[in-house]
Formats: structure tokens, C-alpha cells, sequence
């Protein structure tokens, strides 16, 4: 397995913020059919389009020739309004839903056959007692092991539609058993709290990874279970949480704010205003809340710290915030595409845009993580750079700033050191995940019978398991120096083992362990306890 020659720390927040997204469904009016109606410009374009398909010398596929074109009109508008084609369509929709209809596994194309990592918990499989490790050989009597398997071609077997039902024959390596399943497909959860656990007694703890149409009762079901197990603060974690829908953020504020708070200013091009207020809802609104964020944490999830912010709700933990103050409406193109097209600008309670410039285009836009990188501001607060003329002023006097992103309360240094780079970037890569399913391969029966409890008070990755790591990120032709930072390798591949075995609680609750901006809130509540 081929891997890139080296990590760049550089590229790493570029990567995580490219797909930053606001939807929503404002009460503007809708002016499209007018729009379309109206406009003779595309009669150009049009005529274009069948002048090549008609009598150009050479066969060209003209559909290839219109996405360029969409394309190069979006890029020439603003940095998040983006053209999606149909043959990506579908795994978009499915991202912002929140589900998918299918069987319900995660798995790798492992050699030249489908290996399951974990069903996914509430899916189909996972009812059906599919379990990590199984190869899935026959899909309906298909094939779908060797050579010519593909991701595309899987996908297309596996899913279908919703209660149609499917046989798999399945063969499971650690009992050497061939076994046949048979079950219906169904709807499988996108699920977007990462994680959802108790601090200490009192702090709660809940991970949102995205802003989809299920987010809200996913959170919800998260916070009620903690407010059962009387937590007295929450922390929601936000960092590299890309955003999604205005709605959804929205409804997660209104969980913290009182009675008719300002949430959400948006304005579009006609100067129509929509000023968005928290409701009656809201089961937390006397507890403390604290907001992590970093240089990733955008759109919706800026929507969110702005709101508590300026509603001087709670505390903004972290570093800037991407800087994204754009609505994105999705919009069909009638053969299965679609654009999300920026409709409206939005501000926070206190009237501040916090959408970062963008006329330098798109290269430059997406280049701000290696900016700040350069100028120090990861590293320090002070260097930051504010705008006097964009100071505005809370209700209780905190003074806050727009034009790039939510500024913390508190700010939390990045070790910017290549080496905590790698760290970071292989703890959540395909790659370490790769390397630990191998693992599993050999090992599986260690863990058999095993608990979670079990697992983080028992076992210890051990300098074999890491040395044989670094020699296969080196075969695989990855240069990784991680002298300094062997406990921090040892703590992310026992998170990925979690990950496998467990689930993505277990991944998050080992990796959070001595995690700084976390170890910074407790602080905080030490602090405020003593002076009680």
C-alpha cells in the first residue's frame, strides 16, 4: 500500500476545512423560477453547447465540457458555491441527511475482498450478527471478491432499496466458518456525536462531527442522558466540526439560550433581514456550557460559538475559527446535479460578519491555515489580527471582533511541531486505521470477551506495536520522525484498537486523555468550585 512520501503539517487544516457548508431554509423568497424564466443569457451558452455536439471536427463529450463551465462560473462568485455532480450526488445528500439506506458496515477492500472493520451500531448487519473481522464474499449470489472488485461496484451491491431484502454469505477468518445471513435493508444512522461521556461528576462531554437533519436528536438524546447523570456543565466539542444546516445549529443553541435570545441575523442582496430568537425549548439553559473550537471548526459550527458568545452564554475554548459567514442554498440542475449556491450572508447577535475575505480567490482562501501558521497565531493569542473598525460589544461589556472567524475566551495553544502534526494527522488517517485492522487480523482472540472498561484499564500498546508501526509507515514509503512522542503514537494506536472494537466513543474518550483544551476547562471548574 502506496502512501504520501511525507506529512506536511501545512496542508492538514486546508484539508479538514475544504468542505465547510452552511445549508439552510430561510424565508427569503424563493426567486429561481423568475430567475430562469427571465434570462436569455444562457441562450449563449446553450448555443455553444450544440455547436460542438453538432459541428465540431472531433467527437467531444459535452457533459464534461459543462461541468467545467459551471465550475469556472462558481469559482469566479465566492469560495463556497460549489457545482455537485450527479455521480456524487447521492453521498453528498446522504452526509447532510444524516443515513443512508443499506446494510450497515464499515470495511476496507482488504486484499481482493470486503472486510468488515465494525457493523455500525442500530444498522442492519449489526442486528444481524455481522461482526469485525468477516469477509463478505457473496452478495445475492454475486460475487464480489478478486481482482476486479471495486469501492464503486460494492457500494452499489450493498445498498439499495429501503426493506429489500439481501443474502450475504460471509466468511468468518477467526472460526474458519462460511455463514449465510439473510435480513432486509434499511435505513443506517450518519451519526454525528462522536462521542457523549461524563469529565468527572459534574462535566459532561458531548462531540458533534457535523450540522445534519439528524444532529439535533442525536445531541438531544446525548444531553438528556447526561442531565439524567446530573452533570452541572457540558462541554460541546466543535473542533474540525465543518458545519451543515442553519436549522440544526439553531436548534442546538436553543438547548442553552433563554427565551427569545437573538440566535441569527441573515441578510441577502435584497436587504431582506431574518433575525432567528431562541424558543421556549431548552433543557440546559441553567447549566454552564463551554465551546471548544479551532482553525477547523466552521459555518454552522461558528453559528453556534458567535450565538453563545454574544448572548455572553458560557465559555469559547480553543483557537480562531475558520471564518466562514456565507448561506448556502442547494439548488437542482434537473439531471441529478446540483449547485449550493451562496444566497445570503449571516451575523451574529452582536451585528458581526466573521466571514473572512476572499477576493485574493479560491487558492489563497483555503491557504489561511499556512497564514496563520506563519504569522504565529496558533501559538499565541496576541498575534491574532483584529480589525478596530469590526469591534463590537456584548451585553455585559465583552468586547468581540468580526472579519475572520470567532476569537476565544480563552485561548489554547497548538504544538505546531512536526511531530504532533504527524501524530494528529495519523491518529485519524486511513492509514493508522489500516495498520491496526492488520493488527486485529493476527490478534482478535487477545480481545475476545474483553469490555471497554476492560480494555482502557488493561491494555497497554507496547514499544513492539509502535516500533512495528513506524517500520511500516517506512515501508509503505512514509517518512515519520516521532522521537519525543512515542506515548502520544502509543495513546492513537490504542485509539484506533478502540475505534475497531468498541466504536467512536471509545476512539475519542482514550484520544481526549491529557488533551489540553479539555484539561483547561477542568481548571476552570477546580477554579470556580474553590472560590464558592
Amino acid at each position: 500500500m502506496g502512501y504520501h512520501k511525507k506529512y506536511l503539517p501545512l496542508i492538514i487544516g486546508t484539508a479538514l476545512a475544504a468542505g465547510v457548508f452552511v445549508g439552510s431554509k430561510l424565508n427569503f423568497n424563493d426567486t429561481t423560477e423568475k430567475i430562469f424564466a427571465t434570462n436569455s443569457k444562457k441562450d449563449k451558452l446553450n448555443r455553444l453547447i450544440d455547436y460542438i455536439d453538432y459541428e465540431y471536427v472531433d467527437r467531444v463529450n459535452t457533459d464534461s465540457i459543462v461541468d467545467v463551465t459551471v465550475n469556472g462560473i462558481l469559482e469566479n462568485l465566492d469560495p463556497h458555491s460549489v457545482y455537485i455532480p450527479s455521480d456524487e450526488y447521492e453521498e453528498n445528500a446522504d452526509d447532510m441527511r444524516g443515513n443512508f439506506v443499506g446494510i450497515g458496515v464499515s470495511y476496507y477492500i482488504y486484499k481482493d475482498t470486503i472486510a468488515v472493520i465494525r457493523s455500525i451500531k442500530g444498522g442492519p448487519a449489526e442486528r444481524a450478527g455481522i461482526k469485525g473481522g468477516d469477509r463478505i464474499l457473496y452478495a445475492d449470489e454475486r460475487k464480489i471478491f478478486g481482482d476486479s472488485i471495486n469501492r464503486d461496484s460494492v457500494i452499489s451491491y450493498l445498498k439499495g432499496e429501503k426493506n429489500s431484502k439481501i443474502k450475504l454469505k460471509v466468511y468468518r477468518k477467526n472460526k474458519n466458518e462460511f455463514l449465510d445471513f439473510k435480513f432486509r435493508r434499511k435505513e443506517v444512522p450518519l451519526v454525528s456525536v462522536d462521542a457523549s461521556y461524563k469529565l468527572n461528576d459534574d462535566v459532561g462531554y458531548i462531540k458533534l462531527n457535523r450540522f445534519s437533519e439528524t444532529t439535533y436528536n442525536e445531541f438531544k438524546d446525548a444531553l438528556d442522558d447526561l442531565i439524567d447523570e446530573d452533570i452541572e456543565s457540558l462541554v460541546l466539542d466543535l473542533r474540525n466540526n465543518p458545519g451543515g444546516y442553519i436549522s440544526t445549529a439553531e436548534r442546538v443553541i436553543d438547548e442553552f439560550l433563554e427565551d427569545d435570545k437573538l440566535v441569527l441575523i441573515t441578510k441577502n442582496k435584497s436587504g431582506d433581514i431574518n433575525k432567528d430568537y431562541a424558543t421556549r425549548r431548552g433543557d440546559f439553559e441553567d447549566g454552564k456550557v463551554y465551546v471548544l473550537i479551532n482553525e477547523n471548526s466552521a459555518s454552522a459550527s461558528e453559528i453556534v460559538a458567535g450565538a453563545l458568545q454574544d448572548n455572553d452564554k458560557g465559555v469559547i475554548i480553543g483557537r480562531r475559527s475558520f471564518g466562514k459567514g456565507l448561506v448556502q442554498r442547494e439548488m437542482s440542475l434537473g439531471d441529478g446535479s446540483a449547485v449550493r449556491l451562496t444566497i445570503a450572508r449571516y451575523y451574529t447577535p452582536t451585528g458581526r460578519s466573521i466571514q473572512r475575505p476572499y477576493g485574493n480567490g479560491n487558492d489563497a482562501y483555503y491557504s489561511d491555515y499556512e497564514k496563520r501558521y506563519k504569522n504565529g497565531e496558533l501559538e499565541h493569542k496576541e498575534d491574532i489580527e483584529v480589525v478596530d473598525s469590526l469591534k463590537f460589544v456584548t451585553p455585559k461589556g465583552k468586547i468581540v471582533y468580526g472579519g475572520g472567524g470567532i476569537i476565544p475566551d480563552i485561548f489554547v495553544p497548538k504544538d505546531t511541531s512536526v511531530g504532533s502534526e504527524t501524530i494528529n494527522y495519523v491518529s485519524r488517517s486511513g492509514f493508522m486505521s489500516y495498520f491496526i485492522f492488520e493488527y486485529l487480523e493476527q490478534n482478535r482472540k487477545q480481545f475476545s470477551g474483553m469490555n471497554f472498561k476492560d480494555f482502557v484499564e488493561n491494555y497497554t500498546v507496547n514499544e513492539s506495536l509502535s516500533k512495528e508501526f513506524i517500520e511500516y509507515a517506512r515501508f509503505n514509503e512514509a517518512q515519520i520522525n516521532l522521537t519525543g512522542y512515542e506515548a502520544r503514537l502509543k495513546k492513537a494506536l490504542k485509539a484506533n484498537i478502540a475505534q475497531q472494537l468498541y466504536g467512536p466513543n471509545a476512539h475519542e474518550l482514550i484520544l481526549n486523555q491529557g488533551d489540553l483544551m479539555l484539561t483547561k476547562v477542568l481548571e476552570l471548574e477546580a477554579k470556580e468550585k474553590e472560590e464558592q
